[in-house]
């Protein structure tokens, strides 16, 4: 009587991670198609957020920066009132807007992780299991907007230690924490969709070094829209960071903002970006 052919093993993968990416290593289960999908997210999003127990430094040098423009750039420019807000002081207008922009610059340069775990050969492992490809990034994605949420939550309480008037309903925190994440999402996809192009850490240092500055000072962050130049208005539009940061600010300081625009623009720039990054992750591969 011949023997029963032996169950196919499961992919080891604990030299990677052994929390979270056995899971993604998995081979699929009869007909489970997309079921499995959600979970293949969650378990990339925690591989890459648990990189982050191991060394908090990362949280505490990026603090140093937003702390700086509140508490020199925005209490200077609150004294001298050179730029106008609506009927509130700069330093609470500037909060929000510091809010997106460390949220980016976490995430802007989040495509030279992509090239490193290439270079690791980590990369390859992940691209032969059958998690989708879209699974990848999106954990990815979603896992540099939690960071990102992280460095919100300090630049709030130094807002609220220099007494910017911010709200503290519950709802509209977790409408800030949604607003972030997405934010992160598409600039992280947008730094991982270069990375696919310029397949170089050194490259992709320059290219985000380039774009960084372009969209913060594109965007409202810092000054209204109104007193902006033409062109620039125009940049400002179609810049998602806009976005972020007018949905932030209706939902911090209540001043007047199109959230259901901001939340459908961000979220469409997010899929967007999660579409492009995956259709190019194979290319780093190579």
């Amino acid at each position: 009587m011949s023997e029963a052919p032996a169950a196919p093993r499961t992919v080891s993968a604990d030299r990677l991670d052994p929390d979270g990416i056995n899971l993604l290593l998995s081979p699929p289960e009869p007909r489970a198609g997309w079921r499995l999908l959600p979970a293949r997210v969650v378990a990339m999003c925690a591989v890459e957020l648990q990189k982050l127990s191991h060394d908090r430094t990362e949280l505490y040098t990026r603090a140093v920066q937003p702390a700086l423009w509140l508490l020199i750039f925005g209490q200077t420019f609150t004294r001298i009132k050179a730029i106008p807000t609506p009927g509130i002081p700069y330093i609470d207008y500037l909060a929000p807007g510091i809010i997106a922009q460390s949220a980016m610059f976490i995430a802007i340069f989040y495509g030279i992780q992509i090239i490193w775990e290439r270079d690791a050969g980590i990369l390859n492992k992940l691209l032969v299991t059958p998690t989708p490809r879209s699974a990848l990034i999106t954990g990815k994605a979603f896992a540099a907007g939690v960071k990102s949420l992280i460095q919100a939550v300090v630049v709030i309480v130094i807002a609220a230690i220099l007494g910017v008037s911010l709200t503290w309903n519950p709802l509209k925190l977790l409408g800030v924490g949604a607003v972030v994440i997405l934010g992160s999402a598409f600039f992280s996809c947008l730094s991982m969709t270069i990375a696919g192009i310029v397949l170089s850490r050194d490259r992709l240092m320059g290219f985000g070094q380039a774009i960084t500055m372009p969209l913060f000072f594109g965007s409202n962050a810092l000054y209204p829209v109104s007193v902006m130049p033409g062109w620039l208005q125009v940049v400002s539009k179609v810049n998602p960071l806009s976005y972020e940061v007018d949905a932030l600010r209706g939902l911090l300081l209540g001043t007047p903002a199109h959230l259901a625009l901001d939340f459908g623009v961000l979220a469409v720039a997010a899929a967007l970006g999660i579409a492009a990054a995956s259709s190019l992750l194979g290319r780093l591969a190579r």
